[in-house]
């Protein structure tokens, strides 16, 4: 058996075949070209008709994703047909059932968090722009994709989150409503006297102009200290994490300047030494010993 002369024929076969095709793959690339242009018009148009509603930006996202999704995969599917002769929607289908399994282990990870991405932007709960603290990370949520969330933390790093983390921990949204309690603790003197002392906390407190005035300041007298009785100062400000620094900062200044006009002291912790003489082994019989004599 001639091996050469065979390797010809299947090469010159395939480049014929080759040949033969191009005309179906340059109809296929058009068809691509033709889904990339249709996928932005489409999103244009449903940004337009989202824009006229109340949506949240997390669900307009899902929906532009979901848009363009549709008419991706329908495009490839087109070119396919197109491109390969005898391809039929059914056969991608069965092919994709053979190879499911392997499929799923492979893309475990992007599967859920593209589940859990979907899920995220569904609920209500958990805006853009809501400060959220999850797993140690305490943020503002910036952006939310289908597979990661961009967490803009306070100290202004950015952490990109999967969202399947998102999804499976506990998150607390410190923004859910417009104001947040606040609280801080102040320690007097044991010689003071505290209802006059829980007086001047509660005046200074409603001098402070960022506190929430429609909700009520709380101060109420915590526990014996190690050097002082401290009090338990809690009141409401605006959510956001700014806020609340500046407005404690300013309930401090305001309770110490109250405190100190009411000459009330606010101490600090107060260390007693105590100091034993030590007494060396070999002096303690001669201390307690008598002597006698006799001739």
């Amino acid at each position: 058996m001639n091996y050469i002369a065979l390797l010809r024929d299947e090469l010159q076969g395939m480049a014929a075949g080759f040949v033969a095709a191009l005309p179906n793959i340059a109809i296929a690339i058009v068809v691509l070209i033709l889904t990339w242009l249709v996928a932005r018009f489409a999103v244009k148009i449903a940004d337009m008709l989202i824009g006229k509603t109340s949506l949240r930006p997390s669900l307009r996202n899902l929906i532009e994703t979901m848009v363009k999704l549709f008419i991706w995969l329908l495009g490839i599917m087109l070119a396919l047909i197109v491109a390969i002769p005898g391809f039929t929607p059914a056969g991608l289908i069965a092919g994709l059932g053979i190879g499911a399994l392997a499929i799923g282990f492979a893309f475990q990870d992007i599967f859920e968090n593209f589940m859990a991405g979907v899920l995220i932007m569904l609920r209500e709960k958990m805006r853009i722009g809501d400060l959220i603290e999850v797993e140690g990370v305490r943020g503002k949520v910036e952006h939310i994709t289908l597979r990661e969330t961009h967490i803009r933390q306070l100290s202004n790093e950015l952490t990109i989150m999967p969202n399947a983390m998102l999804f499976k921990n506990a998150v607390q949204i410190l923004t859910d409503e417009s104001v947040r309690r606040n609280e801080v603790v102040v320690g007097v003197s044991y010689d003071t006297d505290l209802e006059h002392a829980q007086k001047v906390i509660y005046e200074a407190m409603e001098t402070v102009d960022a506190v929430v005035k429609d909700k009520p300041v709380i101060v109420y007298a915590q526990e014996f200290g190690a050097s002082s009785v401290d009090f338990l100062v809690q009141w409401y400000a605006q959510s956001a994490a700014r806020d609340l620094r500046q407005t404690k900062s300013e309930a401090i200044k305001a309770i110490k300047k109250a405190l100190d006009n009411a000459g009330i002291e606010i101490p600090f912790p107060y260390v007693t030494h105590t100091f034993k003489e030590v007494v060396p082994v070999g002096e303690k019989g001669d201390l307690g010993s008598t002597g006698t004599g006799g001739d």
